[in-house]
């Protein structure tokens, strides 16, 4: 059984692409419940949620490409 070269190299992007989103997002969460009481809150709150759940799906995506290259389905 070879392991698609390719697509394992797709797969590595896409965890790469999610490293710095897993850091970011809760970095942002974070400075969006530690200003409260500024009025660009919720926008930063957003902001840092949409991160969290785009790191969660670019790791979906990077672990299931792997997945196909090492068993070639």
């Amino acid at each position: 059984m070879a392991t698609n070269k390719e697509l394992l190299s797709k797969g590595i992007k896409y965890l790469a692409g999610a490293l710095p989103l897993l850091f970011l997002g809760p970095a942002v969460i974070y400075n969006a419940f530690m200003n409260q009481q500024n009025v660009w809150h919720y926008l930063v709150l957003a902001i840092g949620i949409i991160a969290c759940i785009a790191a969660m799906y670019l790791m979906y995506l990077g672990l299931k490409i792997i997945m196909k290259s090492l068993f070639n389905d």
